[in-house]
Order: structure tokens, then C-alpha cells, then sequence
């Protein structure tokens, strides 16, 4: 495996699934943004839809399908309501789970909120050289997330590992 010594900037894809939120109330998708652009990433994509499994699905493919996309960021609908339905609609498009993820997340969620994160259903795979992360839709899960885990893993100078490797043609 290749360890890259500079940093790559990767695409990343933004979705917020929320049945209430539009761009001006979208905190959540908006830190995301401001975080990924900040840290030195390009913003490809950004989707606000409702929570539809079939809808979800649809863009998530369409992102991986596009080998511009490296990485698709999603916030919402990983709760426990009725309508939450983003883990059942992204996890049968994974290759591979990335298991920790979630297990990670909410050990890192519990110092800011309990064991209230015991129903956050977070979870990351990859699907054609593409990494999904699925993130709670508050904006603190998003920050939690985003600072705790993923922006290091998305950082290609993490050591000892880190997903560009993974991203990247072969």
C-alpha cells in the first residue's frame, strides 16, 4: 500500500436527507462543506432530498458510478423514526463495510452525549473506489464526525493508514 507524503485533494460529494430542511436551515451540510473546503478538499456535489429509501439510493449510485466522486458525505435520516431509512439504503450498495466507523463514532459520541448514542445507526463502506460515511443529521454528529474521524482518515498524510490509498486509480 502506498503512503503518499502530500497532501491529495479528494471530491467529495455532499447529501442531507431531511424531510424539513432546505439550503438556508441545511447546518448540518453546510459545516460539512465548510469543514471539507477548509481542510483543503473540493465540494463536487450538493443534494438536499427528502427521506426516501429509493431516492437516497438513486443519488448515492450516481455519485459512486461518477469517477470524479471519491467520497460521498451523508447526514440524516440514521435515527430511529419512521422515515429514518439512510442505512438501509446506502449499506446494500457498500463492496466492503467499513465496520469501525460506526463503532468508533459512537464511542467518540458518547463523552458529548451518553448513551443516547446508542441510536445513532452511523456507518462508512466503499463502493467503486468510493467511501461513504453516513453521519447523524445534528449538526454536532456532523463536527463529531467530520473532526474526530473522517478528516483524518481523508488526509493522506495520516500515518499509519489512511482511505486516499483506497481512492485513488490504481
Amino acid at each position: 500500500m502506498h503512503q503518499h507524503t502530500d497532501f491529495i485533494p479528494l471530491n467529495i460529494a455532499v447529501l442531507t436527507v431531511s424531510d424539513t430542511r432546505d439550503e438556508s436551515t441545511d447546518t448540518s451540510g453546510q459545516y460539512l462543506i465548510s469543514a471539507l473546503q477548509e481542510a483543503g478538499h473540493q465540494l463536487k456535489h450538493r443534494q438536499i432530498i427528502k427521506d426516501d429509501i429509493y431516492h437516497i439510493r438513486a443519488i448515492v449510485s450516481e455519485w459512486i458510478y461518477d469517477e470524479t466522486i471519491q467520497v460521498v458525505l451523508i447526514t440524516g435520516g440514521t435515527g430511529f423514526t419512521g422515515r429514518d431509512s439512510t442505512p438501509e439504503a446506502v449499506a446494500v450498495l457498500f463492496d466492503k463495510e467499513v465496520t469501525g466507523f460506526g463503532e468508533l463514532f459512537r464511542q467518540v459520541s458518547k463523552e458529548e452525549i451518553g448513551t443516547s448514542t446508542l441510536q445513532s445507526r452511523a456507518l462508512a463502506g466503499l463502493a467503486n473506489h468510493t467511501v461513504i460515511f453516513c453521519l447523524p443529521g445534528s449538526t454536532g454528529a456532523c463536527k463529531t464526525g467530520w473532526g474526530k474521524i473522517i478528516q483524518p482518515q481523508l488526509d493522506s498524510t495520516t500515518r499509519p493508514c489512511n482511505f486516499v490509498c483506497h481512492l485513488l486509480p490504481n
